[in-house]
């Protein structure tokens, strides 16, 4: 029987405090012990993109990413995204509901933290980086059109006001 490994991380701006079993996934953590169930889960091997979170800023495949692994660490999930203080959807969301960047909404929250993580690192991309970026996640039902032009609406519309395309 293994034993549970006590980690200390903060989950979409909250300090969390728990046991995780040595073999337990980031993704079922955030789904079945937060109860953060934005995050989806679809390959369980690193292929499709559906799960991704940010750790410290990097975008990860939490379907792969040990729990334990993730001690210390600074997590956002797809329920980290908005903005709860302003009471909105941040930049990056509201640009895929204006581009109906979506169909059934299964692959979004991934879809949204890889370009999140994009943004982070290039401010304002150009669209093949964009198309590059986003290869590792999976839309079974849009063509990945509208998906590209809400990145760069925001990463614009960011450029515009002086600020990074996730916020605001």
């Amino acid at each position: 029987m293994s034993r549970s490994i006590s980690i200390g991380l903060e989950v979409n701006r909250r300090p969390i405090r728990l046991d995780v079993a040595p073999n337990e996934t980031l993704a079922q953590t955030l789904r079945e012990r937060l109860s953060l169930r934005g995050t989806k889960v679809s390959c369980d091997a690193q292929v499709c993109g559906t799960c991704t979170v940010l750790v410290d800023g990097r975008a990860v495949s939490s379907c792969t990413f040990l729990a334990a692994d993730a001690d210390g660490a600074r997590i956002t999930s797809i329920e980290g995204l908005a903005e709860p203080d302003a009471g909105r959807l941040a930049r990056l969301q509201r640009a895929f509901v204006e581009r109906a960047a979506f169909q059934c909404g299964y692959c979004t929250p991934g879809f949204l933290m890889s370009a999140t993580a994009l943004l982070a690192e290039i401010p304002n991309p150009t669209r093949e980086q964009v198309i590059e970026y986003l290869e590792g996640n999976i839309c079974r039902c849009t063509g990945y059109d509208a998906i590209v032009a809400a990145v760069l609406d925001a990463a614009d519309e960011a450029a515009d006001d002086g600020s990074d395309g996730r916020t605001a």
